[in-house]
Formats: structure tokens, C-alpha cells, sequence
């Protein structure tokens, strides 16, 4: 899989991800990188970035590596669990978080993605998701 044909997945319909700005930007064996506006589609109150961008943006590459470790015709990738860390504020810019696989599995992944900012290279949030591998049901063909 490239990363054109990832993000061509990805674009088959609106979603969180381009609400907040969110792009991908490189895709390898070993990881999946994105970045994300830091503006008012993701600041909070007091202009700094909003931690749920952060955990949005790690769960959108977290969710999206995982899948590319899967026959799509088979199995997909759930969300189970999410934690982030809030390491430093950032007011301006693009952050940029990249999704590195710690365990692919039959029945869980779990992946880690790193937020940092993109000026600085300064680490903002570093966070891990747990993912549940799924079947999909396969239909019958009728007789």
C-alpha cells in the first residue's frame, strides 16, 4: 500500500480528520505520519493546542496504520483504548505525529504515536492506542 492510495481510502467520505486539518504525509513499513494545523479548528480557550486535537490526531494515524497491517476485505480495526500525555503547549504552527507499531497481532495491535511540534521539534503529547482486530462478516452469495 502507498501513501497516495491510503490517503485516497481515507478521503471516501468527510470526516473528523478534515474538520481539524489533519493530512498524512508518509507512510512506511515501520510507520504512518501526519500533521495537523495548530489554529482555531483545534486551539482551546486560551489559544493554546486543545488536547482532544492531539488524541484526534493520534487516533486518526494510530486507526490508520493499523488498517494497513490487514486484508480490508477481511478484518478491520476498532478502537479499544486510548491514552495520551500532554507534554507542551503550542500556540501556532502544525504538529506533526507519527504511528509506530509495538505489537501487530492476530486479535490486537497496539501502536504509539508521538506529537511533536513541527518548528521546534519540541514532543507535545505522546500517546498509545490499543486496537481490536475485527472479522467482517462475509455475506453468502444468494442461490
Amino acid at each position: 500500500m502507498t501513501l497516495e492510495q491510503i490517503k485516497q481510502w481515507v478521503s471516501t467520505r468527510p470526516t473528523l480528520a478534515d474538520a481539524l486539518g489533519i493530512e498524512l504525509t508518509a507512510f512506511t513499513d515501520e510507520y504512518l505520519e501526519g500533521r495537523m494545523p495548530v489554529d482555531g479548528r483545534t486551539h482551546q480557550p486560551m489559544g493554546l493546542l486543545h488536547g482532544g486535537a492531539s488524541v484526534a490526531l493520534a487516533e486518526t494515524l494510530g486507526s490508520v496504520a493499523a488498517a494497513t497491517k490487514l486484508d480490508p476485505t477481511k478484518q478491520a480495526c476498532v478502537g479499544l483504548e486510548i491514552n495520551a500525555n500532554h507534554i507542551k503547549g503550542v500556540r501556532e504552527g502544525y504538529v506533526i505525529g507519527r504511528a509506530t507499531a509495538l505489537h501487530v497481532g492476530r486479535s490486537t495491535q497496539v501502536w504509539e504515536i508521538r506529537i511533536t511540534h513541527e518548528e521546534t521539534g519540541a514532543l507535545v503529547c505522546i500517546s498509545r492506542i490499543t486496537m481490536a482486530v475485527i472479522d467482517i462478516p462475509q455475506t453468502k452469495p444468494q442461490a
